[in-house]
């Protein structure tokens, strides 16, 4: 299945964070997170396997406690109940990220 980015929705989440679902399907979805300067995604935790990359800007991504400074073309990968968060360094820090399984709360 194509979708066309323009044809998906922005919702902004505050604290400098919007989230942009990709595409989804079977026990997959593809997530863009988009921070300005500042930005942060606050510590939290779920059920899901998470796999993060870094399409632009910079960051510092928190993984059970253990901060790691990211930018461009790094990877991260979030096991299951494992509290994380991050940190944006510039604007238009873009994050594209897949869980498994689908994060059914991202679509309320």
């Amino acid at each position: 299945m194509v979708i066309k980015r323009e044809k998906t929705t922005v919702k902004e989440l505050g604290n400098g964070m919007s989230r942009r679902v990709l595409n989804r399907g079977g026990r997959l979805m593809l997530v863009e997170f988009t921070f300005t300067k500042g930005g942060i995604g606050a510590i939290h935790s779920h059920p899901h396997e998470q796999i993060g990359y870094v399409v632009a800007g910079s960051g510092v991504f928190t993984i059970d406690g253990k901060d790691t400074k990211v930018k461009k073309g790094d990877s991260m990968y979030i096991p299951p109940n494992t509290p994380h968060g991050f940190k944006s360094h510039e604007d238009n820090t873009v994050m594209a990220d897949v869980f498994t399984p689908q994060r059914e709360d991202f679509l309320e």
